[in-house]
């Protein structure tokens, strides 16, 4: 089989447990971020750097949404506000026009133990969610009889081997669509520095905060928001975004 033109980078934010649920943050966030090929190399990765080399002068560090936030390690510099107003600008600036396609599921952890008596492990729920989702964007771009790479960041051979097994389950039948022998799961060190999977990273913790309170503002979601998936009729609801349950 030869390989798909698209490449999709997966991340997510908040933790997939059930028996300790923060309620400041109940949710937990599975983000496939799709790229074609050309464009993520031509004009993702470099933009990218050049975020980079504009704020620390050097592309080791590693673009990741919670130490942006706490300020912590590289990001450090934030502590200045004029940095980081330029910072977030700049982060913003080079979000929005980025051409890529995002897929998430949105699980409320609090409603799914309240609903369910045996309720499934969040994870597996979204991965099925969001595999079932890129491959019916696949089928619409004539690519399901190509090999499409969905990359993962390296967690611990105990949790990576369980997610590869989950995801073959899955691409094996057990959803909606059938089998999907053309996805394939690869894993990623985050010291690697994937320009992908920290886009992914950026893209998944403002979906969450999103679905958390819809009316407080959040300059990340209006920038990812037109990059969800969208369905004939438009909405993302369903497509982009699935939200369960």
């Amino acid at each position: 089989m030869s390989f798909s033109d698209y490449i999709v980078y997966a991340d997510e934010s908040g933790d997939h447990s059930l028996t300790s649920i923060n309620p400041q943050n109940p949710v937990f966030v599975l983000a496939f971020c799709i790229f074609e090929k050309t464009a993520y190399r031509k004009q993702v990765v470099p933009a990218v750097q050049k975020l980079k080399f504009d704020f620390w002068g050097h592309d080791c560090v590693i673009l990741h949404s919670h130490e942006i936030r706490k300020a912590h390690g590289d990001f450090n510099i934030l502590l200045n506000a004029e940095t980081r107003i330029a910072f977030v600008e700049c982060i913003n600036q080079l979000m929005a026009p980025l051409p890529f396609t995002v897929i998430s599921a949105v699980i409320d952890k609090q409603r799914h133990v309240q609903r369910y008596c045996d309720p499934a492990n969040p994870y597996e729920i979204a991965l099925s969610f969001c595999m079932e989702r890129l491959q019916r964007w696949l089928r619409e771009r004539n690519q399901v009889d190509r090999t499409t790479h969905v990359i993962v960041e390296r967690r611990g051979a105990a949790e990576d081997t369980k997610l590869e097994l989950e995801f073959r389950r899955i691409a094996d039948g057990r959803n909606p669509v059938g089998r999907m022998p053309n996805l394939d799961i690869r894993f990623m060190d985050k010291k690697h520095n994937s320009t992908g999977l920290q886009i992914a990273d950026l893209t998944a913790h403002p979906i969450g905060r999103h679905v958390i309170n819809p009316t407080q503002q959040n300059r990340a979601f209006e920038l990812i928001e037109p990059k969800l998936r969208r369905g004939p009729n438009g909405r993302c609801n369903g497509y982009g975004l699935k939200i369960f349950p």
